[in-house]
């Protein structure tokens, strides 16, 4: 199946799913019970199709509710319920994780028409708070579904970005993304980040190629829930919006660097103006971002960019020269040298920006690596570092 035509599908189930939502209500309240993950709820139009369910424990057909449905790369629907689990009760979500949708399905399309028309037809859903997230795969489905519908209302990628790997400069959506700092896609998501004009937060956690944890995963509903506001798709709470500004300010002033520091009070401008009075704290960043220490801390995040880029880009051209019998030679001692070098700095104890970007590139080009060269594939086995590290 072609992307355009699944996207096609995609946006056509979708919309329908979601468009029939307040018509297709349950007549009373949930058979489900709530404030407990249900691991595999079965759908009622195909019995080879489910899906992990939370319901906060206040859950009633009384009312709308917003929803995030949530997509794992291999299928297991429970895991990111578990990471959203806490944020949905705190601030009043449904929760669904696709059982079916994995990485390399050929029915894509199918799974996520089947998934949203059974739950908008079986919960209370708002359909104007509809919200998408997934981890690496995963990710790109729930950008998949944002990017083909005008019914989503934000996504929450972890660890990848854009199916179709096109940068874009703004997108009719929030999006607050993720990733590790030893990453594999952190590049990606990095590109993705600093390209973007329309609302989008990215947050780099100490880690590998990951979900986002339960703590993470609440900051970015509450981050969702200030873009709701924002945009007038959910009432503005005052109170809950002065906590939130009082948690974030004392945050931000513990911040632990200039640099931080100055990304976290350039933050509270971006997502509380027209919410609360952010003078002080645009002042603030006004202020750090002439500052020698951050000027070169921010540059030395760049450098750090484009040091993996470039790393990467010299082992895909000299994979390119394999093919080429007057160079092959002199292209394998050079993938030799540089899968030996990212090798042995990948393995170092001492974490530093070398060892990062040594392991990202090495994870990086142990994914993406498709060969059938048999010299080539003896360096890689031998250079490549374990999963189990």
């Amino acid at each position: 199946m072609t992307t355009s035509f699944a996207r096609a599908i995609l946006v056509g189930c979708v919309a329908l799913a979601i468009g029939r939502s307040v018509a297709a209500q349950a007549p009373s309240d949930s058979p489900f019970p709530t404030g407990q993950i249900v691991p595999d709820v079965v759908c009622a139009a195909d019995s080879s199709h489910g899906y992990a369910l939370y319901l906060p424990r206040e859950y009633s057909t009384a009312r709308a509710w917003p929803i995030i449905f949530a997509f794992d790369p291999g299928g297991r629907g429970r895991v990111p319920v578990e990471r959203y689990q806490a944020a949905a009760e705190q601030f009043g979500y449904v929760i669904v994780g696709s059982n079916n949708s994995r990485n390399g399905s050929q029915d894509r399309a199918k799974v996520v028409a089947v998934l949203t028309t059974d739950v908008m037809k079986r919960f209370r859903i708002d359909e104007r708070r509809v919200y998408t997230a997934g981890m690496s795969g995963g990710a790109r489905v729930a950008l998949i579904v944002a990017l083909g519908s005008k019914a989503v209302a934000g996504v929450i990628a972890s660890s990848a970005g854009y199916p179709d790997s096109k940068p874009r400069k703004t997108l009719p959506f929030p999006i607050f993304s993720t990733a590790g700092t030893e990453d594999f896609n952190r590049l990606e998501m990095r590109r993705l980040d600093e390209a973007l004009t329309t609302p989008h937060r990215l947050v780099v956690f100490n880690g590998g190629h990951t979900w986002l944890s339960s703590e993470l995963a609440t900051e970015a509903v509450e981050w969702m829930e200030l873009r709701a506001m924002q945009d007038g798709i959910a009432p503005r709470e005052s109170r809950l919006i002065d906590a939130m500004f009082a948690r974030r300010a004392a945050a931000a002033e513990g911040a632990g660097s200039p640099k931080d520091l100055y990304l976290a009070a350039r933050a509270m401008v971006d997502d509380f103006t027209g919410l609360k009075d952010v003078s002080k704290h645009a002042a603030r960043a006004a202020e750090l971002e002439r500052n020698r220490d951050v000027r070169a801390a921010l540059k030395a995040d760049r450098d750090e960019d484009n040091r993996e880029e470039q790393i990467l880009s010299e082992v895909y051209g000299a994979e390119q020269r394999l093919t080429k019998d007057d160079d092959r030679t002199a292209a394998l001692m050079q993938l030799r040298h540089l899968w030996k070098d990212l090798s042995e700095k990948a393995k170092r104890q001492a974490d530093s920006v070398d060892r990062r970007i040594a392991r990202r590139a090495l994870a990086s080009l142990s994914a993406s690596t498709r060969t059938t060269d048999a010299d080539y594939l003896k360096i890689i086995s031998e250079y490549r570092v374990s999963r189990g590290r």
